[in-house]
This record gives C-alpha cells, structure tokens and sequence, in this order.
C-alpha cells in the first residue's frame, strides 16, 4: 500500500550539478560576505541583540541554500554556547526542525535501486509521507511482510558528489584563513576540518552505521532502560537503511513527558550515566545527542535513534577524562589542572595561579549547583587575566566530546533548569564501585569509584576543613599582598585607547580641512578623495570612542566589585 506526497519545494542545491568553479564562488562569496559583515559592525560598535538576529537570519538562510554540508556545520554550531552568541544558537537550532524534505519519488527511486525490487515487493506498507528530514536524509515509516514494524532511512540522491566538491573547496578555505588570519590558527582548523568530513562521509555510508548500531545495543544489552533499534540487515544498503520502529516521546519535550508522569529526574541520570558509560568505558560515544537523536519511551526509557555519527575516544584520553572526571568529584584543583593540560585543553603557562584560581573557584561555587555568571564578579581579574592570555585550546577530538557533553547539558537544563551533572552522575560512581567486571579501564574506573565513597565517608571534620581551606588559599596567593598590576594594565589599556581616538579625530579633522581647502582650487577631484578619508577615519574614531567607553564602563564596574 502506497500514497505518493506532494512533492516539496526544492532548494538550489538539490536541483541543480554545480560546478567546481562555481561552487567555490559560492562557498568563498558567502564566507567573505560574512566576515565583511561581522567586521562592519565591530567598526561601527552595533552589537545590539536586534543585529545579531538578523545576521544569524541571514546566516540559517544561507547555510539552508548551501546544503548538507553546511547544514551540519550550523548543526554543529548550534550546540556551542560558549563559542557564539545566544542569537546565533537560537536561530542556528533551528536548522534541526527546518531542512526540506525531498520528494516521496525520489526516495522510493533509491530504495528500488540500491535494493533491487519494487517497493510493493519489499514492504506490506510504506509511508510516503516522511516521518523526519534531515541534513543528510529522511525517515519513512514501513511495515515488513513478516509483520515487524520499521523505519527506512534514505539518503538523499547525489550526497557524496556534493560532498567531495565541499571537503575539496573548504580545505582551500582552511588554508587561506590560517594564512591570512592568524586569530584562527590557535582553533588548528586544519585538524578539526579533517575530523569533521572523515566523520561525515563514515555518516552517509549506512552499512557503518547500522554496524554503529549493532556496537551500541551489544554495550547497552544489559540496561533495560537504554534502548536502540535492531538492524535488518537484508534491508539494509549504503544508502539505505531500515531499524526497527521504536516510537517515543521527544527528549526535550518537558509537558509531554510530564503528562505521561515520567519522571523528569530519572531521564537525566539516565542521561547523564549513560553519556558516561559511553566516553569513560565503551570508549564509544554518539557525538551528535540532539534532541531529534533520542526519545523517551512509555515506560521511562531512554531510546537512541542515530548511529552515524558515532566517535572513539583514544585510550589515552579516555584514561585521562576519567582522572578528570573524578578530580572534579574530589575538589582536587591540582589534578584538574594537571589532566586538562596533558589533554591539550589549556596551555602551560609560566603563571598558573590564574587558571588555578578560576578552576578552584568553578569546583567549589558550581559542583553542586548550575553555573552563575554573576558570581565571577568575585575573580574579575582572574576573569580579565583569562581573557587577555587565552590558555584554552580545543583539539580535534575534544571538539566533538565538548560537543556532545553541551548538547546533552543543555537538554538536562530545559528538563530541569536547577539540575546539577554531579548529583545526576551518582549512580553511576556507585554501579562502578559495586562493579567486578573486569579490564584496566574499569579497574581504574571502578578503584576511583571506591576512592570517592571512602573520601566521602571520611571527611574531616570542620576545624580541619577550615585549616586546609585556608592553606589552599595561601597557596592559590589568594591571601598575599597583592599589588594592583591589572588595574595598572586596564588605566594603560584605557591611555592606549584615548590615545587611538585622539590620532583618529587628528586625522579626520585634518582631512575635512584639507579637503575644504582643495574645494577652492583646481584640485576638486582629490577634494573628493578626501572627505571619503574623512568618512573613514570618521568611523574610526567612532569606534575608538565607543570602545574607550566601554573600557571606561567595565573598569569602574570591576573597581566596584573589588
């Protein structure tokens, strides 16, 4: 049984075989026509939130002409809070709901070729209809001759072509933006380039997915409550692949599960120890956990739908994320440091005092608690340090695990807003301790899991805490005589600025009189010339005199608070 869909409205990029030459335009045009943008409203200082919308706007329209690629690049962007603005992650979220469909013929055409029998050969039922779009492909709901009730996902035609003109004419753009900016070459766009359409290309074979697939229900076959579609394989091809249908209840949709009294609590730590098991002991994580990827079942489990893009961690970090992991759990500021250096995600410094003092002050304000940007007002010039020396660094691995673990921290926040990842993570340090599975990870694991619970059996009691905290203290240099040396750099900084604004307003005034000068003589054209500068340096001092009272409004706010 079969009925055909309306066909939707296409985009550029589905209709038409663009050219190398072409696309490259494209993708240059688009890329420079976006920077010149963001450089414009620097100069000019307008940063308010209206122009912002209105460039992610711009930023999700062109991103949807542009295709799949670029589609799962605003994907990806749109779970990093703590790299764009809150616009762009509004309006770049959007891009999960708003991806066309194509057509129900175009679908049918491909199951039909890559498994070689009519449609009404191969399903009793097939819904023409998508259930789901996405960047890649759709999802159309079936049901077998044998009675099993499935989903068959369809690639959409022509992918990988569009995906080797992208992968060939974004590394010219890589290299072009390493050479020419030098603000990006600490993000190693290169390594995070490479990783990203490697994973990619492994998302649009399916036969790697399903095995995905297959590898992730075998590590969770002993939890009831984690769910992942079985795979039928003789369905099953490059581009196209049919899972078992398991319906549930959207992850983030908090009033549905409510009105089925699921137990909001539960699906966090369901969450979040199943995120852990995923990166401490499998080793083998989804890297894309966005609401459209998991679903809630009727009786409370946690159900994963997409295995594409899977990711190993190595060893190494694996090792080291548990040390991490379990430093944070013990408030030791040493070892976090320690392990977060060794991992590439902060650079060695001369000076670690400031590092080390917002690290301390992050385990003790915000373990237990969500985080509080108010509260930094009490290191604001640990904060001011952090900023101007930049230590932080994300390497290519790292990209995709922070990725996961923010898109999965900002599902648990619209659940519960006052959720805190320590508390929800208990029964996970728990299971370990308990544990006698066997294997050096979970040697080391379950040994760390008991370490917790006797520290936290054995805590001193408050005389001793307050005597360590206070040593604590001395050491981070939170108790020295401290001479004010940032304010000494802000009042520079501030001189620096005035300086800027007075040369610009030089220059303006200079070539509006030059020019009214030229204006008498024979010289007219370069009197043009000249009050074009004028404009310019005009600009100039505008944005100098907004920065300087910018400046000036963060510095007295500080000297406020300190």
């Amino acid at each position: 049984m079969l009925t055909y869909s309306v066909p939707p409205k296409s985009l550029r990029w589905q209709r038409a075989t663009a050219s190398p030459l072409v696309r490259q335009w494209e993708i240059f045009g688009f890329t420079f026509q976006f920077i010149f943008a963001l450089g414009w409203d620097k100069l000019v200082g307008n940063y308010s939130p209206k122009r912002r919308h209105s460039r992610a706007r711009w930023l999700v329209k062109k991103l949807l002409e542009l295709g799949p690629t670029f589609i799962k690049i605003g994907q990806s962007l749109s779970t990093r809070a703590d790299l764009i603005p809150l616009e762009y992650i509004q309006e770049l979220s959007q891009l999960q709901d708003r991806v066309p469909p194509f057509s129900s013929e175009e679908a049918i055409a491909v199951i039909e070729s890559e498994l070689g029998k009519s449609i009404n050969d191969l399903f009793l039922y097939f819904e023409a209809t998508p259930l789901a779009s996405a960047s890649l492909g759709q999802v159309h709901r079936a049901k077998l001759y044998t009675g099993q009730e499935v989903v068959v996902k369809v690639q959409r035609p022509g992918l990988e072509k569009i995906f080797n003109l992208d992968f060939e004419v974004l590394h010219r753009l890589t290299r072009l933006l390493n050479r020419h900016f030098t603000n990006f070459k600490k993000y190693d766009l290169e390594a995070i380039y490479e990783e990203f359409f490697e994973l990619l290309f492994q998302e649009i074979d399916y036969i790697h997915e399903g095995k995905n697939a297959d590898r992730f229900r075998n590590n969770f076959r002993s939890y009831a409550q984690i769910k992942a579609p079985k795979v039928y394989w003789q369905y099953t091809t490059r581009k196209v692949l049919t899972l078992e249908y398991l319906p549930g209840i959207k992850i983030d949709d908090r009033t549905s599960l409510e009105a089925n009294n699921i137990n909001l609590d539960r699906i966090i730590q369901l969450g979040i120890c199943c995120y852990l098991k995923q990166l401490l002991i499998d080793g083998f994580f989804q890297s894309d956990p966005h609401p459209g990827n998991m679903a809630v079942g009727q009786k409370g489990e946690l159900i994963f739908y997409d295995f594409g893009t899977m990711a190993e961690v190595k060893i190494v970090a694996r090792d080291q994320m548990i040390e991490t992991f379990f430093a944070v759990i013990k408030n030791d500021t040493d070892k976090v440091v320690e392990t977060l250096v060794y991992m590439g995600l902060i650079e060695p410094l001369k000076d670690m005092s400031s590092i080390k003092r917002i690290i301390a002050f992050l385990l003790e304000n915000f373990r237990d608690k969500p985080v509080d940007i108010r509260a930094f007002e009490a290191i604001s010039d640990e904060v001011y340090l952090m900023f101007k020396q930049q230590p932080f660094r994300l390497p290519p691995q790292m990209t995709f695990i922070i990725k996961s673990l923010t898109t999965l921290d900002g599902i648990a926040r619209v659940l519960d807003p006052e959720y805190n990842l320590l508390a929800a993570s208990q029964p996970f340090v728990k299971s370990l301790a308990l544990s006698s599975a066997q294997g050096k990870t979970f040697s080391i694991i379950a040994k760390q899991a008991r370490e917790i619970i006797q520290h936290t059996w054995q805590k001193p009691n408050s005389t001793l805490k307050s005597i360590k905290h206070l040593e604590d203290r001395i050491e981070r240099g939170e108790l020295q005589v401290r001479t004010r040396s940032l304010e000494s750099e802000r009042i520079l900084k501030r001189i620096h600025l005035a300086i800027k604004t007075l040369i610009y307003a030089c220059l303006t005034g200079f070539s509006i009189l030059s020019s009214s000068v030229l204006l008498t003589t024979i010289y007219v054209k370069f009197a043009v010339i000249g009050f074009g500068l004028s404009g310019l340096f005009s600009l100039f001092l505008m944005r100098s005199l907004i920065a300087l009272m910018i400046q000036e409004k963060v510095d007295k706010m500080i000297d406020k608070n300190s």
